[in-house]
């Protein structure tokens, strides 16, 4: 007798989800589905705004990664006012980027994945969280949220805001650097630096333990597509954009971001808000036009790091590699937010030595002098889009964004059959298949409230019905130990 397991909510992600597993006659797993469950209308109440006021707009449509759509946003309101924007109005933009990118990978592990990664995924319910690991590890603790201070700190020290920072801007940004400022983020870089390394060899320690996770979760083939810089190494803010296959060809050869279009579509299913991104050329049906994005895609696309810490990483990673391909497990999206973590850290490094930071002619003037703008960055979950039509009077006409955790969409709903299939068998439910599913889709990170439910239990039902409606069985937690 068939039989649907359904999870609801998911938690530890932005926004509202649930996921459900079909069983067959024989007790096996048949299918699952990740359900988006919401619905936000930013392209639809953003017609008729001028686009000057997006950036400030759609940053309000994530409080995890705020400065990915304003800097967005931005570079589309560059594009319709035809500037260069000044040179230290970039630097200072990719600094706001390297930033929010710290912050964020820090969350993502110290406090949403780490309490699976370093408590184990079979610990208990009560303590497998943020207090639990405060309670086992106080030092490490105490050391991830200061790193993920740091990186709002230098947000809130450039946009006078750490979320919502209303500064950015088409053509530049709205104020310079100041020294003050600039020796605050160089004096408590090195502590920053130190948390990171030390929380990449937790990550491979990790690996190690849980050799089983990773040979399953989310281990597929799959095209991976980001940003590279224009001579391939790694890139978080702008680039070419890089397509390649599970065996690591280029299949578009670098272009130019504003060309996505040509190549990438959007399904849609009854079943789910959340729009199916896909490559064109293979299509929508099946699974031949799936693609991944975020950080493990980012590490598997580029050519070269960049940075000497980040290059020893990287090189490290590539031992995870099946016959000198990409790396296909998504479980190994974690230490490829690490190795990023490292990377961003001492690109800051580098920007606080340079002689032009300073400078104060950080923005460009214009009118609107053309009718569609593209704006592209790496967002921490994967590249993001921001493509504007306006009229004379710079109003919108259309607008569409595609986010990074869509375009992970098809490769989500293929972890969730994996891992089902993996550890689910019968008609018995129990904690570790609840946080074993819940941890596959925490493994990107998804961005659909992250910091929702960040303390304490997550609350979580799954419930078992037959055919004919009955309910047969119900395992059910509320967000606080009894």
């Amino acid at each position: 007798m068939s039989k649907t397991i359904t999870i609801a909510p998911v938690t530890r992600i932005e926004g509202h989800a649930k996921i459900t597993i079909q069983l067959n006659d024989a007790g096996e797993v048949a299918d699952a589905r990740f359900h988006v469950t919401e619905f936000r209308g930013f392209e639809k109440f953003c017609l008729g705004r001028s686009y000057r006021e997006m950036p400030s707009i759609t940053e309000r449509i994530c409080g995890i990664c705020p400065v990915s759509h304003a800097l967005a946003s931005a570079k589309a309101g560059d594009m319709l006012k035809g500037v260069n924007i000044p040179p230290t109005a970039e630097k200072l933009r990719r600094l706001m980027h390297y930033a929010q990118l710290v912050q964020s990978h820090s969350l993502s592990f110290f406090l949403l994945s780490g309490p699976d990664l370093l408590l184990g995924m079979e610990s208990d319910p009560a303590k497998r969280n943020l207090m639990g690991l405060i309670e086992a590890q106080p030092d490490l603790a105490r050391q991830g949220i200061r790193l993920r201070q740091f990186g709002q700190e230098v947000i809130r020290l450039l946009g006078d805001r750490a979320v919502h920072p209303a500064w950015a801007v088409s053509g530049g940004v709205r104020e310079p650097l100041t020294a003050d400022k600039r020796d605050w983020i160089a004096a408590r870089l090195p502590e920053a630096l130190a948390t990171a390394k030390k929380a990449l060899a937790l990550g491979y320690d990790a690996l190690q333990r849980l050799s089983e996770e990773a040979d399953c979760y989310g281990s597929f083939p799959s095209l991976f597509l980001g940003l590279v810089s224009p001579d391939g190494g790694l890139e978080q803010y702008d680039g070419k954009l890089r397509l390649i296959d599970a065996d690591g060809r280029n299949l578009e050869g670098d272009l130019d971001p504003s060309r996505y279009a040509e190549f990438i579509g959007e399904a849609e299913q009854s079943w789910s808000y959340l729009k199916f991104p896909y490559y064109k050329p293979r299509g929508h049906e099946g699974e031949a036009g799936m693609y991944r994005v975020g950080p493990l895609a980012r590490l598997n696309l580029a050519d070269y790091a960049g940075t000497p810490l980040a290059e020893q990483e990287l090189r490290r990673f590539r031992q995870f590699r099946e016959g000198g391909g990409p790396v296909l497990g998504s479980f190994y999206y974690h230490q490829a937010r690490l190795i990023e973590l490292l990377y961003c850290l001492e690109r800051v490094g580098e920007l606080l030595d340079d002689p032009h930071l300073l400078d104060s002619h950080v923005r460009s003037h214009a009118r609107t002098n053309n009718r569609i703008g593209i704006g592209v960055v790496e967002a921490p979950r994967g590249v993001l889009f921001h493509e504007y039509h306006v009229d004379d009077d710079g109003l919108l006409s259309y607008i569409n964004l595609i986010i990074a955790t869509g375009q992970n969409n098809l490769a989500m709903n293929r972890t969730v059959l994996q891992i089902a299939k993996k550890y689910l068998s019968g008609s018995r439910l129990d904690e570790g298949l609840l946080n074993r599913v819940e941890h596959g889709i925490r493994c990107y990170d998804p961005c659909l409230s992250c910091s929702t439910h960040a303390v304490g239990r997550m609350p979580m039902q799954l419930e078992l019905y037959s055919p004919d409606g009955r309910l047969i069985q119900r395992l059910e937690r509320s967000s606080h130990p009894p």
